[in-house]
């Protein structure tokens, strides 16, 4: 298994300077979230596809007390008894977007918690949508929608994806509205998506030059202050011309990112060894010091031995990931050897393995 280096278009990423982003892209209002919602439902309708009641009770369960609600009252061994082949038992969750209102209709997403086969062609029966503090912020209902399954255009091929969740486009409609205040005495918070000092002051100074002198100021690595207006149309006008101000983005910490399941490597920019010698197995890899500024490639296999791999000091970290992929290195090879570099003090990056 080869390592994948992801480098997409890393060339002129690192030969060109950082461009100018908006803040919307850079920060979010403080204040202004998501709020998730959870309920447990029914998904009628299914086409023998549903769960097997002998091992999911909690179905049967409350398939009776929803049919006791409507007025068709079980005994207990008629309860146990049925044999529901077309319901299911779902979670259903959906995020409940800032400044949502009674009456607005979001989408939810219906997952099986039992075993049913599919909830393709199912029927999700009312059911309320709680927020973290148990109370009810919607109420959602409608068809399933399972993507993926079926057969291709002209019948040629058929398509069959995860069949156990779908969604409900507009499934729920919200019924409580969650109160989002911007900002408080006077004051909104901006809060960096990443805590980076020289990007927070950039942010400062873009926002100054534009609103006027004294508008923003630097809490600390992440908040920003700004001094908004008091109206609420006001301060909406506000921040809609704030949030497109173009911000010059500081450059990021050289990181490096392993996924050995993948066998990804992504770097976000240039990284360079410094002088160290790693043995890991049959793999061998030597940065000499003395070689930097040589003539030849920065980074050798040697011919002799296929399992020794030569680097300048100071050459690309991406160019000795392609000479191991040559050598048949794993990623778990790879990320072996990284964590040395890292260790020995020679990789000269944040190294993060996902």
């Amino acid at each position: 298994m080869y390592v994948a280096l992801l480098v997409g278009c890393l060339g002129p990423l690192f030969a060109t300077p950082v461009h100018a982003e908006r803040i919307k892209d850079l920060a979010s209002l403080q204040g202004v979230r998501n709020n998730q919602l959870i309920g447990y439902g029914i998904v009628v309708g299914l086409d023998g596809t549903g769960d097997q009641t002998t091992q999911t009770p909690f179905t049967t369960q409350a398939m009776g007390n929803m049919l006791s609600q409507m007025g068709i009252n079980l005994t207990a061994d008629q309860a146990t008894k049925l044999q529901l082949k077309n319901v299911a038992a779902v979670m259903v969750t959906a995020n409940l977007a800032p400044f949502a209102k009674p009456g607005q209709a979001i989408d939810v997403t219906v997952s099986s918690i039992g075993n049913a086969k599919s909830l393709r062609g199912g029927t999700l029966l009312l059911t309320q949508l709680k927020g973290a503090d148990g109370q009810v912020y919607g109420m959602a209902q409608g068809n399933v929608m399972v993507g993926g399954a079926g057969g291709g255009a002209g019948g040629a091929s058929v398509t069959v994806n995860h069949l156990s969740a779908g969604r409900i486009p507009g499934g729920a409609t919200v019924e409580r509205s969650v109160a989002t205040a911007l900002g408080q005495g006077g004051f909104v918070y901006y809060e960096l998506s990443e805590s980076d000092f020289g990007t927070a002051m950039n942010m400062v100074e873009a926002i100054n030059k534009t609103m006027g002198e004294g508008t923003a100021q630097a809490i600390d690595g992440r908040r920003i202050a700004l001094r908004a207006p008091d109206s609420a149309d006001a301060r909406v006008s506000f921040l809609g011309r704030v949030e497109n101000i173009q911000v010059r983005a500081a450059a990021s910490q050289a990181r490096v990112v392993v996924n050995p399941r993948t066998g990804s490597v992504v770097m976000n920019q240039r990284v360079s060894l410094q002088p160290c010698a790693v043995a890991h197995g049959n793999l061998s890899v030597v940065v000499d010091a003395g070689q930097a500024g040589g003539m030849g490639p920065d980074v050798q296999v040697n011919q002799d031995n296929g399992s020794l791999v030569s680097v300048k000091a100071g050459a690309s970290l991406a160019d000795v990931v392609k000479a191991l992929n040559s050598l048949g290195a794993n990623p778990m090879d790879l990320l072996a050897i990284l964590q040395a570099m890292k260790a020995a003090g020679a990789l000269r990056a944040e190294l993060e393995v996902i």
